[in-house]
């Protein structure tokens, strides 16, 4: 990948927001970073695997799916380049990846190991505070989702379980679950499940099958549970 083309690729991503090209050029040159590419169906991280650095898709497709411990329950995401794979979890309590990330296409990334992301912090305050203000919305979300959980709409409901295991702008959005445990965990009957479903297909959010639900649009979804959109 030509050093241009990665430069712009980069300062695309939520955490190089505000920096100049030559910003950027001076912090790829004094930091440590690792390259390394994927082919198409190779594995990336495996949910469970230390989260020992910030890794950075510059080219390709990941598919990015998280799962229960009996895999009842599976939530796959496509994360399209530019853009990092669950940021949130290099720091924190546990410190491990939530899903099993594979390469869809050829896929290259830029890795940077967690002592340097440290320094970087520590001497560059946009990237910090692009960094904070991505924390900061994904706690917010959670904040969101508990209220959602305990108050809201079985819509309500629905839409902060599968915002809270995808990331921002992640696309092809698959749920893999029997309708009778999803129906069962949010403790309604079968009835008002489906016509929830069927609400949110006919406005063009959701598609869905016996095993599945297919999210059309993340952005309309979140909507559902904000009120306002991304």
């Amino acid at each position: 990948m030509a050093v241009n083309s990665m430069y712009e690729s980069l300062l695309t991503l939520p955490l190089f927001k505000g920096l100049s090209y030559t910003r950027l050029s001076e912090i790829v040159g004094n930091t440590r970073l690792a390259f390394l590419k994927y082919l198409p169906g190779e594995t990336i991280l495996t949910a469970g695997d230390p989260c020992t650095h910030i890794k950075f898709v510059i080219k390709g497709d990941v598919r990015l799916t998280i799962a229960n411990s009996n895999d009842r329950f599976r939530v796959a995401q496509t994360i399209k380049s530019p853009a990092v794979i669950s940021p949130d979890y290099l720091f924190g309590r546990h410190t491990v990846y939530p899903g099993t990330a594979k390469a869809i296409d050829t896929v290259s990334i830029m890795q940077i190991e967690k002592a340097d992301l440290i320094r970087l912090l520590q001497t560059d305050e946009v990237f910090t505070f692009n960094y904070l203000n991505m924390l900061s919305t994904n706690a917010q979300k959670a904040v969101d989702g508990v209220i959602a959980l305990t108050s809201g709409s079985l819509e309500e409901r629905i839409a902060f379980w599968i915002i809270a295991l995808t990331q921002l702008g992640s696309e092809e959005i698959v749920l893999s679950a029997r309708q009778r445990d999803l129906y069962t965990m949010f403790n309604v009957q079968r009835s008002s499940f489906m016509a929830t479903l069927d609400s949110l297909k006919e406005r063009g959010i959701i598609d869905y099958g016996i095993n599945e639900i297919r999210v059309i649009s993340r952005r309309a979804l979140r909507s559902v549970l904000l009120k306002t959109p991304d």
